[in-house]
């Protein structure tokens, strides 16, 4: 787990009021949705969802790393489908990608969440927004506050500003905005940010749940 943050009360005050609106708003759309104090909340939540034998899939998360929802999956008997684990093959990693997608429970977090309730994201397979769309039989959605944003612009330009450049560093990409660090709208091969996805309401089929977090998670 990250090492503990110190938060005045103010903050705290301020955490706790956005994130209970955006979990009002995610209600509204049909989502089930928690706010809590903590990761180590988030994950008792999770925990309490896992059983010996199933099959969790991670959808690629700095905020679930941080949370370590990987290993504690593990620990309870469950059969973790991580694409990103060390050692596959890209014809192993491609496989899991799509066991995930039928996944008994599939974890991920979001690139943002607005205080009208949706759910914005940028894929560049797909596989993510695939899962989170239709197909496991429980779909559970964590995210920082850091991550909740006023409306579908914002939560846009969250991901050109500072979303996809992270992750283009973090995964050693040497797309544009790399150098410049905000998007440049690449054209390349190697572009990550192909598929972008919102989520106004609860797909229809889906038991999906929300959880979001008073500390800054992921990118």
């Amino acid at each position: 787990m990250a090492e503990k943050e110190y938060v005045s009360a103010t903050e705290a005050w301020h955490r706790e009021t956005i994130g209970e609106a955006a979990c009002a708003a995610l209600k509204k759309n049909g989502f089930d949705s928690h706010y809590v104090k903590s990761g180590e909340e988030a994950i008792a939540l999770i925990e309490a969802m896992i059983k010996p034998g199933m099959t969790v899939a991670i959808g690629g998360s700095m905020t679930l790393t941080a949370l370590k929802a990987h290993e504690r999956a593990g620990q309870l008997g469950a059969k973790v489908l991580d694409h990103s684990a060390k050692g596959l093959t890209p014809e192993e990693k491609l496989a899991v990608m799509r066991a995930q997608l039928t996944a008994d429970l599939m974890l991920s977090s979001s690139n943002a969440i607005t205080l009208n309730g949706e759910i914005f994201n940028i894929d560049g397979n797909g596989n993510r927004v695939a899962a989170l769309t239709f197909g496991p039989k429980k779909t559970v959605v964590v995210a920082g506050f850091n991550k909740i944003v006023r409306d579908l612009d914002e939560a846009r330009e969250r991901c050109e500003l500072r979303a996809s450049p992270m992750n283009n560093k973090r995964l050693g990409i040497a797309n544009p905005c790399v150098k410049t660090g905000t998007c440049m709208d690449c054209k390349g091969e190697s572009r990550i940010c192909r598929i972008y996805s919102v989520l106004r309401q609860r797909p229809r089929l889906s038991d999906f749940t929300v959880i979001i977090v008073g500390e800054s998670l992921g990118y």
